[in-house]
């Protein structure tokens, strides 16, 4: 199948695989299976799971030695920052973005480019990645990756709480304080996820989603505290 050929797909993501066929897994969104009964491979969403389970597990230990007098509550909150789903997209954004099997209408419709496609097919890669060569080889892949990312955390300050900072800044710059709004809330009581907005001197700034309020009030304000350092505000 000339969409898998494992020698281009291996160029384009950057790695070498022993086993060629873990990689191809790996690059299949579960549209490209479906579109192709012919295809004898699964799709990645077993890897997925397998690799997320190893991010955590390595960038808890990159943390734990790094920060060895942080409390558990600082330490957690940086692993959210590495191990976020915008920041595992960003990681795949170059070369397993190009190599990812997607169907017609997938492709069609923005798949390539959706954060939830790219960051599962990161997770999918560290799966395949560690089945075939072990933790080591998984941990050399993924620590400088997570060495920007944490540099840029620790720089910007996101792993505090970022209501308490966007509040500080619109305070001392605007004389406003933020406001926020519930947009919505779906799914069964035991599994919601709510979407909020905040408010700052009465424009929207930012969206959050979350399992609560709290936190998708959080998320959104750390958006909207990206958005002002992207533009130079804060």
């Amino acid at each position: 199948m000339a969409d898998a050929d494992p020698a281009e797909l291996q160029q384009r993501v950057g790695l070498e695989f022993r086993d060629k066929s873990l990689l191809i897994r790996a690059l299949t969104h579960p549209s490209y299976a479906g579109e192709h009964p012919e295809y004898v491979l699964e799709d990645n969403q077993r890897l997925e799971f397998l690799g997320d389970a190893v991010l955590g597990f390595l960038s808890a230990k990159m943390l734990y030695h790094r920060f060895p007098e942080a409390p558990e509550g600082r330490l957690t909150r940086l692993r959210a920052a590495l191990v976020r789903t915008e920041t595992l997209a960003r990681f795949a954004e170059e070369g397993i973005a190009a190599a990812l099997l997607l169907g017609r209408g997938e492709e069609e419709s923005g798949g390539r480019d959706r954060t939830t496609n790219l960051a599962a097919a990161f997770e999918s890669v560290v799966g395949a990645l560690y089945l075939d060569q072990g933790l080591d080889a998984v941990q050399q892949y993924v620590d400088p990756l997570f060495d920007t990312v944490l540099e840029e955390t620790l720089h910007l300050d996101f792993d505090k709480d970022a209501k308490s900072r966007l509040q500080e800044w619109t305070q001392a710059s605007l004389g406003v304080m933020p406001t926020y709004e519930i947009i919505a809330s779906e799914g069964p009581d035991h599994a919601k996820q709510f979407t909020v907005a905040v408010i700052i001197d009465g424009e929207e700034r930012a969206r959050g989603t979350g399992s609560n309020k709290q936190s998708a009030s959080q998320e959104a304000a750390r958006r909207a505290l990206e958005l002002l350092t992207a533009a130079g505000d804060a």
